[in-house]
């Protein structure tokens, strides 16, 4: 049976994603080309890998057996590139990094500013997600290094502090709750929002109103926490925001803030690896300077 390295990523992904569809956007192609390859895959190895259902897909005895290879096949490729590119020319290096919308957002551009400046053949695979799927992808090898919450599951990998994370709701200076300087999530599930394109955040902040038994009224979403501040400033509605942000466009949008007394919303960010010691030289240098430059908690 011949896999080639596209066929192995896509694969992993796919089992990751528990979807083929999801797989297939993970791997950068298209759902077609992607169930091609899978059914190629196994009629040239004549063995199913996939238990496909209409809750998703499960990987067979024999998909797990190919899955582990692809680990290592891949780690070991990853690993050679680093080799390799400390001595040739030109040759570029990656690294695949998992991190929530705080650290992406509030933290990475600066952790991340002095170490690629350091590293300039490196490149970055950096991808946003939730805290729980960043701890799974990880966990599995998909992702060498994540970023991610308090609130995952992260039993067998190796973490070390990144930040503390706390989410407040930012108002106009005129809003009926402008005064009150902590609110409950509950108590604004009957406002309008302000909220944010998409993104592994919103995401979290509809599903903590889903437990509510509530639905966020979305007037508007945005690309940027800025954005959201300056409209809900001007009384468009309330935004969710990392309090670091809050703060930075209080100098220049007028806004009141609160801070969420849900216990959710003060994340403990950590940075996390399967195994430092099976991390190629680039990935274990980088998660070295991010675990080194923990910031302290937002007063």
């Amino acid at each position: 049976m011949r896999f080639d390295l596209t066929d192995l990523g896509l694969f992993l992904a796919v089992i990751e994603a528990g979807s083929i569809t999801r797989g297939a956007a993970e791997a950068g192609l298209s759902l077609p080309a992607a169930s091609e390859r899978l059914r190629d895959m196994e009629a040239a190895g004549e063995v199913l890998l996939l238990h496909r259902g209409r809750r998703g897909i499960v990987p067979t005895e024999a998909g797990e057996a190919l899955a582990h290879h692809a680990r290592t096949i891949l780690h070991q490729m990853a690993e050679m590139r680093g080799e390799l590119g400390r001595y040739a020319k030109g040759m570029r290096a990656n690294v695949c990094v998992f991190a929530n919308t705080a650290a992406i957002t509030e933290y990475l551009p600066e952790r991340l500013a002095t170490w690629m400046a350091q590293h300039p053949r490196v490149d970055l695979d950096l991808k946003e997600r939730q805290s729980s799927e960043i701890a799974r992808s990880v966990s599995a090898g998909f992702a060498e290094i994540g970023i991610l919450s308090g609130a995952a599951a992260t039993a067998g990998l190796t973490l070390r502090p990144f930040a503390i994370d706390r989410l407040v709701a930012v108002l106009a200076p005129s809003h009926a709750l402008a005064e009150k300087p902590q609110l409950r999530f509950a108590d604004l599930l009957d406002q309008h929002f302000v909220g944010l394109t998409g993104g592994a955040l919103q995401q979290h902040l509809e599903m903590q109103a889903a437990r509510l038994g509530a639905n966020i009224k979305l007037r508007v979403a945005l690309r940027s926490f800025d954005g959201i501040c300056r409209l809900a400033g001007e009384g468009v509605g309330i935004g969710i925001v990392p309090e670091a942000a809050a703060r930075r466009a209080k100098r220049s949008a007028g806004i009141a803030i609160a801070r969420l007394q849900d216990d959710w919303a003060t994340r403990r960010l950590s940075v996390c690896v399967r195994s430092e010691p099976e991390l190629t030289p680039l990935a274990r240098s980088l998660f070295q300077h991010l675990a080194s430059r923990s910031s302290s908690p937002l007063r």
